[in-house]
């Protein structure tokens, strides 16, 4: 039986700026669980203008990334791809 892939977990909001466009309001946070995660996107929804919470399988020293699974999403986000 293969082991489980180490997940990348993160947490990114977003603002407006002066030009009106959604912007990062933080430097991406990564998290140890998914249900961490999602609790500090919640705690951060009342906030900001929008919170994603999004996960991907990641081998970083192989450079193998997974694709993005959004956990959640609270308000207004950017399309991130």
């Amino acid at each position: 039986m293969d082991a489980p892939r180490p997940k990348l977990i993160v947490v990114l909001a977003f603002d407006p700026g002066d030009d009106g466009m959604l912007g990062p309001a933080m430097e991406p946070m990564q998290f140890e669980t998914e249900d961490r995660a999602k609790r500090f996107a919640r705690d951060l929804a009342d906030k900001h203008a929008g919170v994603i919470a999004w996960s991907r399988t990641a081998d970083p020293d192989l450079g193998e990334f997974g694709d993005p699974v959004e956990l959640v999403r609270y308000g207004d986000v950017p399309d991130l791809e």
